[in-house]
């Protein structure tokens, strides 16, 4: 008879341990995955504009750009009323600038295209000349650029780009002074025969 109280008790022990190993393997969560991270790409390259952008609000220059006195690279002055009567290219740049580094020459292939006096090229640099001379001569020493070349003052450069601060720029005016396009930005392969077009449009006014 004193086997059986002991049996008994073994049996409500054995099932007291039982419960609460059970009940700790109901309640375990199961372990998240965490998210993997976002990489950065390997080569971010900043956005190309795809093409110059045509600036029309600017139609003729105030008599105060033409009469004005630009400070030539070679020490010959000039002014752009010198050249009335012909179709005058303007081309604003720095040397700083990667884009007009890439523009010149495009631009020296369509300047070397015209033989006559009709048409007259001038390239004028934003920068300051007190400052930036030798690094604007060292600009020209690797990129051959044969426009008649100068300084744009402030204001002389806030009129030609018609306050608009994106370089390169370039300004075809006809024989009457009339600015028939102007557009910034380079786009490579485009630019050079978009110059030659609008020259000739320019021609065609006569």
């Amino acid at each position: 008879m004193r086997r059986v109280p002991l049996i008994f008790l073994l049996a409500i022990l054995a099932t007291v341990n039982v419960a609460p190993q059970s009940g700790r393997r109901i309640n375990t969560p199961a372990s998240a995955t965490p998210p993997a991270p976002v990489q950065p790409p390997l080569n971010p390259e900043p956005e190309v504009k795809t093409g110059p952008t045509p600036l029309t609000s600017l139609m003729f220059l105030p008599d105060s750009a033409w009469e004005r006195e630009i400070k030539a690279l070679d020490d010959k002055n000039f002014r752009l009323a010198d050249f009335h009567g012909k179709v005058v290219v303007i081309n604003i740049w720095a040397s700083w600038c990667g884009p007009c580094r890439r523009e010149v020459p495009e631009y020296e292939k369509v300047r070397r295209s015209y033989t006559t006096n009709d048409v007259v090229f001038i390239g004028l640099t934003v920068e300051d000349r007190r400052y930036e001379n030798e690094r604007v001569q060292k600009f020209l020493r690797e990129v051959p650029f044969g426009f008649r070349l100068g300084w744009a003052d402030r204001e002389l450069a806030n009129t030609l780009t018609d306050g608009r601060r994106a370089i390169p720029q370039t300004l075809v005016i006809d024989q009457e002074g009339r600015i028939i396009s102007h557009w910034d930005g380079y786009a490579p392969g485009r630019s050079g025969p978009r110059l030659k077009q609008t020259i000739e449009q320019a021609l065609a006014r006569e």
